[in-house]
């Protein structure tokens, strides 16, 4: 076996679930079971809501909930992460639910879970730690929103209108609500909300937003107040069913696959990364992860779950309460297994309006304003980045504010490294030379130096500089402290050297680097100094070679 397809067996092999994680479940059983049902209290009623907010229903909320709460456990990178159905999908959902239907999240979950595998083989999971902070609290924040507004049908107690538009469903709710007026929703969603959020300031270990959902539940039908309910769920998992499965859509769907797809890789990477920061001593692996993430999505849609990612929140409360492996998220996955099984019925007499409180809440929990302002009042480059895909996130859509997103911060990047690259005129080295010979050089010689990356954001601006030059008869390029050279930067040299040597100006060139070299023999603009001798490994052979052309011109 060669030494290629070893490194490819091990590699392979890290993506496999581990003998270690065995014997850390067994390390301490009873604080992974406590974790696991806290975690199962809290993830109840978010798993419902988001389940229906996707379009999909309550029914698959915890379907995923279950079975991605297990596969991704099992398989994931990161032995705290608890993963199922998260706002931050369901903004990309509930688009396809209105174009597709049911069948297209299915058949797009199975697309992106596939997806993420091979993205687990590329090895590109190290990378997301390169994304600027900014663009992920921007479209955090404008989830958020998009969460809210889709939301507004519940709080005021109207069925959701046939409008695809987002903003389109909100308006005509709230000119329904208007035509029949009635305080119960509005007053339970704001009820059930602000009972989560002031519960987190003032006991934060309670499961407030089960408490919450379960006090309107029974206040609801005690009272007799009729509101739309999730309505009867079936007892168990829906069995294996791959009739969802058409190739005709897939063409159509591959965009939505995509975003999905890098959704649930960012929320899983960024969400190990800040259990790794609340843990002692724990490191996710970012390709296991997302090679967990994919195994979750593509065995989900067959037994009707939506598209699923690590979620943050669960995450955080399995940590806090004090779970030490991957046991903790099987059990909190057991636990709703159990409720599915022996209360189901009661499950769906949970009014919708309670269940919108619940995402209220947690949209207020996305949005850090903290860290928000601090980026406002910070550099014009993170502003720039986070309203833009704030932005775009409320006003298009998730997919679309992503690559804008990355596109902004990228061209903002790239304005900040070609600005901080310069090309200066440095004095020559005169020791040991009588003022004469100094007035002569003064007169008829000039370096400048490059300082930085000369690319193609930067190189346009050096060959100005450099063809303005004039009254000289020699000029000696000092490129030792060039870091970065491509095509265009090495073309942009060559159309200077070309320019300047019409003007009659000799070109010299000075300490270019062994990589950099090869490149400006390709384009021509060393290969043709050379033949004339006048590329140097050092500045003051240059500069002799200088004063001779300048001896010989007399």
């Amino acid at each position: 076996m060669t030494s290629r397809k070893r490194r490819t067996v091990r590699f392979l092999r890290t993506l496999l679930p581990q003998s270690a994680d065995l014997a850390a479940a067994r390390r301490s059983p009873g604080r992974d079971l406590l974790a696991g049902l806290t975690v199962a209290v809290v993830a109840l009623p978010l798993a419902l809501a988001f389940g229906i907010a996707s379009g999909m229903g309550a029914q698959a909320g915890l379907t995923t909930a279950i079975l991605a709460g297990i596969l991704a456990a099992v398989f994931g990178g990161s032995k705290l992460q608890v993963s199922g159905p998260t706002g931050a999908m369901t903004v990309v959902l509930v688009p396809i639910v209105h174009q597709f239907g049911g069948p297209g999240v299915l058949q797009v979950g199975l697309v992106a879970g596939v997806f993420l595998l091979l993205l687990s083989l590329s090895g590109i999971g190290r990378y997301v730690r390169y994304l600027p902070v900014s663009l992920i609290e921007g479209f955090t924040a404008g989830i958020a929103v998009v969460i809210a507004v889709q939301q507004v049908p519940n709080v005021l107690g109207v069925t959701p209108g046939e409008q695809g538009q987002l903003w389109a469903v909100a308006v005509d709710a709230l000119m329904r609500y208007l035509q029949h007026p009635d305080v119960a929703a509005p007053a339970i969603a704001l009820g059930v909300a602000g009972t989560i959020l002031i519960g987190a300031r003032w006991r934060p270990s309670l499961p407030r937003s089960l408490v919450a959902v379960v006090t309107v539940s029974v206040a609801t039908a005690a009272l007799g107040i009729g509101l739309p309910s999730i309505g009867e769920l079936p007892r168990g998992l829906p069995a294996p069913d791959a009739a969802f499965l058409d190739l005709g859509n897939v063409g159509a769907l591959l965009p939505s696959a995509l975003a999905i797809a890098a959704l649930a890789a960012l929320e899983s990477l960024l969400c190990a990364t800040v259990a790794d920061s609340m843990s002692v001593g724990d490191r996710h692996n970012p390709d296991r992860e997302l090679f967990g993430q994919g195994i979750a999505n593509v065995v989900v849609p067959f037994f009707g779950g939506v598209p699923a990612t690590a979620a943050i929140a669960r995450t955080a409360v399995n940590v806090r309460s004090g779970a030490r492996s991957r046991l903790a998220a099987v059990v909190h996955s057991l636990v709703l297994l159990a409720v599915v099984l022996v209360a189901a019925p009661l499950v769906g007499f949970i009014p919708l309006a309670a269940l919108a409180g619940v995402l209220l809440a947690t949209t207020v929990q996305m949005i850090q304003l903290g860290a928000i302002s601090a980026m406002l009042r910070g550099t014009r480059q993170d502003a720039i980045v986070l309203l833009t895909t704030f932005t775009v996130t409320v006003a298009i859509d998730l997919i679309t504010a992503v690559v804008v997103g990355l596109v902004a911060a990228g061209l903002l990047a790239l304005r900040a490294v070609a600005r901080s690259a310069h090309l200066e005129r440095v004095p020559l080295d005169t020791n040991d030379h009588n003022a004469e010979e100094q007035e002569l050089m003064a007169e008829h010689i000039v370096a400048y130096r490059f300082d930085g990356p000369l690319f193609f954001g930067a190189a346009h601006r050096f060959l100005i500089e450099l063809t303005e030059v004039s009254e000289v008869s020699v000029v000696i390029l000092r490129m030792s402290r060039v870091s970065t050279l491509d095509v265009t930067g090495a073309l942009m040299l060559d159309d200077a050297i070309t320019r300047l040597e019409h003007k009659g100006i000799a070109v010299l060139i000075s300490g270019i680097a062994t990589g950099h070299e090869r490149l400006l023999d390709r384009v021509g603009a060393a290969a043709k100094l050379r033949e004339q001798g006048r590329v140097f490994s050092q500045t003051p052979e240059a500069i002799t070679h200088a004063r001779t052309l300048i001896d010989a011109a007399g």
